[in-house]
């Protein structure tokens, strides 16, 4: 199944309910990614320009797509960003098929 790295930030709300109830959040968004049949792998806070990380398996893009959604439609995060993770083997794969096509720059 691929990974998914997502960055996420609260918004000042959320962290007010967070700070003055403190809740373990990794329950809920363990619940979120094994209702598609994923699981998840991480969830960490973090200093800098997001609050926090998760790194979750998904059967498929439609299904993580699903979570996404779901989570940012929910209104306590000001942003949720997903990236898809590619083992160094698809990678590799990647590279041999890029060999195979003619890119051609603008203007040439």
């Amino acid at each position: 199944m691929p990974l998914y790295l997502s960055k996420f930030s609260y918004t000042p709300e959320t962290w007010a309910r967070l700070v003055s109830n403190p809740e373990d959040r990794r329950k809920a968004a363990q619940s979120y990614i094994e209702s598609v049949g994923g699981k998840l792998h991480g969830f960490w806070y973090a200093f800098g320009a997001h609050d926090g990380y998760n790194l979750w398996e998904a059967p498929d893009n439609v299904s993580m797509a699903a979570v996404a959604l779901a989570i940012s439609g929910g209104g306590a995060l000001s942003s949720f960003e997903t990236t898809v993770l590619l083992t160094v083997e698809e990678a590799m794969e990647a590279m041999r098929k890029a060999e195979e096509i003619k890119y051609r720059p603008p203007g040439t």
